[in-house]
């Protein structure tokens, strides 16, 4: 039998030592991911012993990027991203220019040219997907509204870096004096913008259907087998086609393939399909970087690493508090954001390549980025820690009663129960309301629902048009009981305040997902609200208990 096998050996040995590695930074009370990184420097080039393929490395860890933006995009629905875009846009456009001015500066200190001084401050000004969705998730604040504002501004700076990466050839040819034509400048950008809007408009028109009835059909087989294979098809696929047919990055075309799906009953199938994968491959991705380490360059040049590193982790960051401020949004939500961004990686990586293969920066260059990808990294779990203490945030973290979180209201009268939200938790609710002969008004977006319940015996009204009419229609008035179960925290917030607004004396129940989501529903005027792991736990222990 051949030994030669590289592809095996990387992914074998890269697993076996992030395992020991990530095991003994566990143990140190240090984030796994920096025994992580640890791993892959063990395995790079510049230690003695195995050395893995880094090229292929890199390949394996692109896979964990596309299913980690596949399941982003399951969390989100195309309204949740309009929602946040007023402030992603803004300030992810600014966020980048503040860095890209510092890098430039700090370039042109050590003599480089302007042109290699922009792609340097650029590297530095785009953060890792990978580092920000593990710190989320980590901190269960993927569904929350700070989250989802940190991932749509990953999301714009993802589609910036697309724009700059089609320019740099012609930045290229501009800094060796070569002549460059407006025209065809001016051509190049709106062929990619419009490349961008064509993939964009048929994953959110054609997509949006397509895609979650062809996973309805493979559903049908009862295959789970099938499913997961069919799910990866899909993130995969489509990652794959938009790189191919419309220069779209793999991780942008994997979030769009997750955000058309993400409003279909399966979208949480899906979800827990690809998460054993998604781990899996993220995990080599902090490998393939920490392959990439050159220690020299602390010994040639640990100033400039330091320089590097303050831009990376607090220009970066005080830009973003700053931005988020401005734009009239609380310390919770710029402390969140800052502490995401605080840090660079896989786009960092690709755009100082090739600024030293166009002769922009030298070789130094990559090193620089690369230290400072680690060591940010490594460090950003402690720049949420300063972010918690410096903005107030994470000082109540006890978990949320249930018990302490009824409010004054009770049920009362004998008007119908309002429920927002008939997916998997709203069904249940809707169906033991029914057997218990209440009277049931279902209220959802997906016009496929409503219909269902109609024809079961209910009522139901879709969710459409302004929140206070929608209520009207629903009945909130004569209703006994308002009952909110969509996961989305942020639209539940304003239904229920919407819906305390109109009756102060309304008994509201809403569903928490995380413990920034509870406070935010007893913000908004819940009477209760279930924290469902909390549920979980003490279900348990009741039945140890009994026993």
């Amino acid at each position: 039998m051949p030994h030669h096998v590289p592809l095996i050996a990387t992914i074998c040995v890269g697993f076996l030592l992030a395992a020991i590695f990530g095991y003994f930074a566990t143990r140190l009370r240090l984030s796994p991911i920096v025994g992580y990184l640890v791993a892959g420097f063990a395995v790079g080039p510049y230690t003695p012993g195995f050395v893995a393929d880094s090229s292929l490395a890199s390949q394996l860890a692109e896979l964990g990027v596309i299913l980690l933006m596949f399941g982003v995009g399951l969390h989100f629905t195309p309204r949740d991203l309009m929602r946040v875009w007023n402030v992603a846009v803004p300030g992810a456009v600014v966020q980048i220019a503040v860095a890209s001015a510092f890098g430039l500066a700090l370039a042109l200190w050590w003599g480089w040219s302007v042109a290699g001084g922009l792609v340097f401050g650029l590297s530095l000004s785009v953060a890792s997907t990978v580092v920000l969705l593990r710190a989320l998730e980590d901190r269960r604040e993927l569904e929350t509204e700070n989250g989802r504002v940190a991932v749509g501004w990953l999301i714009v700076e993802d589609l910036a870096m697309v724009l700059v990466l089609v320019l740099l050839p012609l930045l290229g040819s501009i800094a060796k004096g070569e002549a460059t034509d407006l025209s065809d400048l001016a051509a190049s950008i709106a062929t990619t913008l419009g490349a961008v809007a064509l993939f964009v408009a048929i994953m959110l028109v054609v997509g949006r259907r397509a895609i979650p009835w062809l996973l309805a059909q493979v559903a049908r087989t009862n295959s789970r087998e099938l499913f997961t294979l069919a799910v990866l098809a899909i993130a995969l696929g489509i990652a794959y086609g938009s790189a191919v047919l419309f220069g779209v990055s793999f991780a942008l075309g994997a979030f769009f393939a997750g955000l058309v799906l993400a409003e279909s009953d399966l979208s949480h199938r899906a979800a827990e399909g690809s998460l054993p994968l998604r781990d899996a491959f993220a995990v080599l991705f902090f490998v393939s970087v920490g392959m990439l380490f050159d220690p020299s360059i602390l010994m040639r040049r640990p100033l400039d690493v330091l320089a590097v590193l303050a831009v990376i982790l607090f220009i970066k960051s005080m830009a973003a508090v700053v931005i988020v401020r401005l734009l009239g949004r609380g310390a919770g939500m710029a402390g969140l954001v800052a502490a995401s961004l605080a840090q660079i990686g896989e786009f960092s990586f690709i755009l100082i390549g090739l600024g030293v293969e166009e002769g922009f920066v030298p070789e130094d260059a990559r090193g620089l980025v690369v230290a400072g990808a680690l060591l940010s990294i490594a460090l950003n779990p402690f720049m949420f820690l300063l972010s918690d203490r410096l903005l107030g945030r994470g000082e109540d973290t006890g978990e949320p009663d249930v018990e302490a979180s009824i409010g004054p209201h009770r049920p009362h009268g004998d008007g119908p129960v309002i429920l927002v939200g008939l997916g998997r938790v709203g069904g249940v609710v809707a169906g033991q309301l029914k057997q218990a002969k209440l009277p049931v008004v279902g209220v959802d977006q997906d016009r496929i629902k409503i219909e269902a319940w109609r024809k079961a015996g209910g009522k139901g009204v879709t969710a459409s048009g302004p929140l206070d009419e929608l209520l009207q229609d629903a009945g909130i008035d004569g209703a006994r009981v308002l009952v909110v179960t969509v996961p989305d925290e942020l639209q539940a917030g304003a239904v229920v305040a919407a819906a305390r607004a109109r009756r102060k004396d309304l008994f509201i129940v809403a569903r928490g997902h995380s413990e920034e989501g509870v406070e935010h529903l007893r913000a908004s005027g819940a009477d209760l609200v279930v924290y469902a792991e909390r549920e979980v736990a003490n279900r348990m222990v009741e039945n140890i208990l009994a026993g």
